[in-house]
């Protein structure tokens, strides 16, 4: 009989490690650089202040206040710089380095502005596989470094400048090509280009250049250390 406890105790041990091992495994990325406040709500609702190294699951909706940047590294090797005053749900994601026909990666830039090098999903198997869907159409990857901004309600405080631009959704690509789509059409984003949706019944154009985005603002580089005013390291606040 004390046999059969020490089993059952082993058991129940060994179950709790494996949904420890579950939860860890299920982490979509981290907070790698931060600069200001970032915010997190969990799919169980609750309001959580990040710092640096904090984890990001899929479901979590995630909100820099003014004057705050936060990069978030992916496990399939992607970043994501969120610009002050945005929203940013990871509406899913899937990476497994062993089954590349899973993978799912998609991003709703709710508002503001991110700046995006992808990773492994959308190269290596299905392309259409990463996305960041906006108000007025969705970006698919067919590159590897963009700017994105979402204006289509308000873009006060993105960058210096963002207020002064005409609503809609704005994407430049750095390096590849990215494409715009809505329910109106669809354009190739090439390196050095500007793209425009004005909405979802709109089809997106190419802009003849630099509407005045200013999106040279940005106190660190992806993929590179934290310029001054970096978070540090540190534990997680709950926000009652």
């Amino acid at each position: 009989m004390f046999a059969g406890k020490i089993l059952s105790g082993l058991t129940a041990f060994l179950v709790l490690a494996l949904m420890h091992g579950a939860a860890f495994a299920a982490s979509a990325g981290t907070v790698a650089h931060l600069s200001g406040t970032l915010s997190v709500q969990g799919t169980d609702g609750a309001v959580r202040i990040l710092s640096q190294k904090s984890a990001v699951n899929a479901g979590d909706i995630l909100t820099t206040q003014r004057d705050s940047y936060a990069q978030i590294d992916f496990t399939d090797g992607s970043s994501a710089t969120m610009r002050p005053n945005t929203q940013l749900k990871i509406e899913a994601y899937a990476f497994d380095k062993d089954q590349p026909q899973q993978d799912n990666f998609v991003m709703g830039l709710l508002k503001g502005g991110l700046r995006t090098v992808t990773g492994l999903v959308g190269k290596r198997g299905n392309q259409d596989a990463y996305r960041i869907n906006t108000s007025a159409a969705t970006i698919g990857v067919r590159g590897s470094s963009g700017d994105t901004l979402e204006c289509s309600q308000d873009c006060e405080g993105v960058t210096s400048t963002s207020h002064k631009v005409e609503r809609g959704v704005y994407h430049t690509t750095y390096t590849g090509l990215y494409i715009m789509q809505n329910d109106a059409g669809s354009v190739l984003i090439g390196e050095g280009q500007y793209a425009y949706a004005r909405d979802r019944k709109t089809p997106p154009v190419i802009l003849p250049g630099d509407p005045g985005l200013s999106l040279h603002e940005m106190p660190f580089t992806l993929g590179i250390g934290g310029g001054p005013g970096s978070g540090g390291g540190g534990q997680e606040c709950i926000v009652r």
